[in-house]
């Protein structure tokens, strides 16, 4: 089978979706969360913005959630260093040591090579029908002023395009620094993670869900974040902390103007 960059998703008229924010490795606490919103895995779906993996304890668990049927993600960019790493000694060093992929080399070796496998094969971005619209899922950004019709397009061929889905904060510092910015045309919502923020950014027709999982002891971060999108807007938040307890957070997805701010 080809690799698609690029999955559609239909509506799910049965259940719940949600979109949970980057991950990295904090399973345990996503369990929770999942306990803490009675998820039903035979109707309800959840939807990842990528970054599984490293920095946090249990990176090896994202081949037991990319397995449920009820489970979609997407490429981060941790996952493409570990992708990368398979080539490049210096890349390999540089996640290992500096990048939170530690864990990788004290796992048993016979699993990296299905682990390299599931992970190849994830799509950089996916769209989901909703009741109250489409919305696109993507790690880290979307050249401004593409559509999304043509940043998909290009996701099969174009480096570039790649590169901005998996790495690029432009359009998030634009937002610290203009406090607005243009929105996607083509679609009704975009969910980005890939940037840590205290709590989740709405500006135009973009959500920053990233709340910093991968940090329990910076103030501020330290937060697993899940966005209801079907069938209502909510939040739903954990803490990652595991010495200081797990503390769960349920609220309304508030308005653009009342969720930014500047850093």
């Amino acid at each position: 089978m080809s690799y698609k960059a690029f999955r559609f998703f239909n509506h799910n008229a049965k259940g719940r979706d949600f979109v949970v924010g980057d991950i990295h490795g904090h399973f345990f606490a996503f369990e929770k969360l999942l306990w803490q919103v009675d998820f039903d895995p035979q109707k309800d779906r959840v939807f990842s913005v990528g970054d599984l993996i490293d920095r946090g304890p249990e990176s090896e668990r994202a081949i037991e959630f990319l397995n449920y049927d009820w489970f979609h993600a997407i490429r981060g960019n941790h996952e493409q260093m570990l992708l990368d790493s398979a080539a490049n000694n210096q890349i390999s060093k540089n996640w290992t040591t500096f990048n939170g992929g530690d864990w990788w080399q004290n796992i048993p070796t016979h699993l990296h090579h299905r682990i390299r496998n599931v992970i190849g094969k994830l799509p950089l971005a996916m769209e989901v029908s909703t009741g109250k619209g489409r919305i696109g899922i993507v790690h880290a950004d979307i050249p401004t002023g593409m559509s999304w019709q043509n940043f998909i397009s290009q996701l099969d061929y174009d480096q570039d395009v790649i590169d901005q889905a998996l790495w690029s904060r432009t359009r998030f510092k634009q937002i610290q620094m203009m406090g607005r910015t243009q929105p996607i045309s083509g679609i009704d919502m975009i969910i980005f993670g890939h940037t840590p923020v205290h709590k989740p950014v709405r500006e135009s027709n973009i959500v920053y869900i990233d709340t910093g999982a991968a940090y329990p002891k910076d103030r501020g971060l330290g937060t697993l974040t899940m966005l209801e999108i079907e069938p209502q807007m909510k939040l739903h938040q954990i803490k990652t902390d595991l010495k200081a307890g797990y503390t769960v957070k349920t609220q309304s997805l508030r308005p653009a103007a009342e969720t930014f701010m500047p850093a």
